[in-house]
């Protein structure tokens, strides 16, 4: 039986997006901490927090600012304490983050692969299929497989996507299968196998940053950090940093922990998905210059425009 570890002398505060998926996996990560510190579930209060990417609907991340817009926030009221620490979906946490704040752990990761939702398959959509999507990587993969595929913009969280699809706005949509089954959706859309469809660098991985300076909250967090995921997901992280990636750029990564070692595979395409650059390697666990490296190899190999993408 666990034995309680001492209650701070007030609940901690747990910032997150206000979203069903956000707040999901805010609820996942508070039952985590209070079942391995042996508390009741009020010692820990959820903040909502509405970010700029919750707010801006009707643009492309890209046009707007990035990854910033859902973590930048959520940042501000950690750096002026108005929550102890802050609960986020890696995928959509900026490559290089500010000196005063810590990713201090990550929860087992979930499913990493897309779905299809609105067809069996690729191959099953109608000639020049309409496919809504926000992310260029899922974009550029979907040209690569259909190149008569027509990307429109979905933006939205998982119930506002999935109404537009029923409302007939686009053929197929994709989504995380992580983020449908954490909202409860086993049986929504045709998971779509990595060999397919590389998925974004972090997918599937939830992260929990706090304080760089907050020694108790740091030690607190590391006990329910997964130690395969983190050193996973810190090594797709570093072959974006080699990269110089943002969501501008259509990349995906996925490490994988196999015989004591990161099996890495990454990939860079052009928005058309006529030119896709990839590589695996085995790398160890840590080695994240081997994985910055990786990312810069990608470059070495691309075409000049498909480099520009990375340069801008």
């Amino acid at each position: 039986m666990t034995t309680p570890s001492p209650l701070p002398d007030r609940p901690l505060r747990l910032g997150t997006r206000g979203s069903p998926l956000a707040l999901a996996q805010a609820r996942m990560t508070a039952e985590a901490l209070c079942a391995r510190q042996g508390w009741e579930a009020d010692a820990i209060d959820t903040v909502i927090v509405q970010t700029s990417g919750d707010r801006i609907q009707d643009r492309a991340l890209a046009e707007i600012g990035g990854k910033a817009l859902w973590t930048k926030e959520l940042d501000r009221a950690l750096l002026a304490g108005e929550i102890d620490f802050a609960v986020h979906s890696m995928k959509d946490v900026e490559t290089i983050r500010p000196q005063e704040i810590q990713v201090a752990a990550m929860l087992p990761r979930a499913d990493v692969r897309d779905r299809l939702v609105g067809a069996d398959s690729f191959a099953a959509l109608p000639a020049n299929p309409v496919v809504g999507s926000s992310s260029p990587r899922r974009a550029a993969q979907v040209k690569r497989l259909r190149p008569d595929a027509q990307i429109v913009l979905f933006r939205g969280n998982v119930a506002t996507r999935l109404a537009k699809l029923a409302a007939g706005e686009v053929h197929a949509t994709l989504l995380a299968a992580a983020g449908l089954d954490r909202l409860g959706q086993h049986a929504v859309g045709t998971s779509i196998a990595l060999d397919v469809m590389l998925p974004a660098p972090s997918q599937g991985a939830v992260g929990i940053e706090t304080l760089s300076g907050n020694k108790a909250m740091l030690a607190l967090l590391a006990t329910i950090s997964d130690a395969e995921t983190s050193d996973c997901v810190i090594a797709e992280r570093a072959v974006l940093k080699g990269l110089g990636g943002t969501c501008h750029s259509p990349i995906a990564a996925l490490g994988q922990f196999e015989g004591g070692k990161i099996r890495l595979a990454a990939e860079i395409l052009s928005p058309d998905g006529r030119e896709c650059v990839s590589d695996r390697i085995a790398i160890d666990r840590g080695d994240t210059a081997a994985a910055e490296t990786l990312g810069r190899s990608l470059l070495e190999r691309a075409s000049a425009e498909l480099r520009a993408l990375f340069e801008a």
